[in-house]
């Protein structure tokens, strides 16, 4: 397993969930952070938390390309380079087709597939001149499996899965890529949830009840980062063991 002592590792969507715990997780393990998401307070206070050392934030907006690119060159700027990057930001609206609530599946493509690419777009070049570097993007069991009400946010991560299989192909070698496919954490996902009968649903399936903390998660991340080189673990799919979904 590789060291992760100083590898420079570049996260959206820090502010909380699995992109928070994946980032105090990496600290721990000697590596330094470069934080991206919309609530400064958060990363403020989680900076704060990691030390100024081996972390740095930027308010980033990922359905924004330029944001990207300055959170990315602040990352360079400050730690010399950028080693890794986890696309984890997501949003989870659900809702049946028939509801037309056009304006929130136009939001989950600009974050999940829109914000996936401007961050891949962002950090790429450096890597390839580097001809070193790790892209892991958060998907979802949704990417593998779609239920009623989950018609756009499936289509969103079944992109991601695509794109992230793509960038493998054409990476040539050069970059490891890791996709990854959890299932119910205790995140701030079901938040985005506006539709209440969705929520209603959703609940009513025990989701609430066995959902696993947002750490298990980051485990898979530090997990996938830690290989060698020469490997890449191109997919994981982790849920609770009592989810049948």
């Amino acid at each position: 397993m590789n060291d992760l002592k100083d590898r420079v590792v570049m996260i959206t969507g820090a502010s909380s969930g699995f992109g928070r715990e994946a980032a105090r997780m990496l600290v721990s393990h000697g590596a330094k952070v470069i934080l991206g998401a919309r609530r400064e307070e958060k990363l403020k206070e989680l900076c704060a938390e990691l030390g100024s050392d081996v972390s740095t934030y930027m308010v980033t907006d990922v359905t924004s390309k330029d944001q990207m690119h300055a959170l990315a060159q602040h990352g360079i700027k400050t730690f010399g380079r950028i080693d890794s990057l986890v696309n984890n930001a997501g949003i989870m609206p659900l809702s049946l087709i028939k509801k037309g609530r056009t304006d929130e599946w136009d939001q989950m493509i600009d974050v999940n597939i829109k914000g996936v690419l401007y961050g891949i777009d962002s950090v790429y070049a450096h890597m390839l001149e580097r001809e070193s570097g790790q892209i892991i993007n958060i998907s979802s069991v949704a990417g593998k499996r779609v239920m009623p009400g989950s018609a756009v946010y499936s289509g969103t991560k079944y992109a991601v899965r695509a794109i992230s299989e793509g960038l493998r192909v054409e990476s040539a070698g050069k970059i490891q890529v890791t996709c990854i496919y959890p299932g119910a954490f205790t995140t701030e996902l079901a938040f985005t949830i506006k539709d209440e009968s969705m929520m209603e649903a959703l609940m009513s399936r025990g989701l609430g009840a066995i959902a696993q903390p947002a750490e298990r998660v980051a485990e898979s991340i530090v997990y996938a980062l830690q290989q060698d080189p020469g490997v890449s673990v191109n997919e994981i799919v982790i849920r609770p063991t009592a989810q049948d979904t």
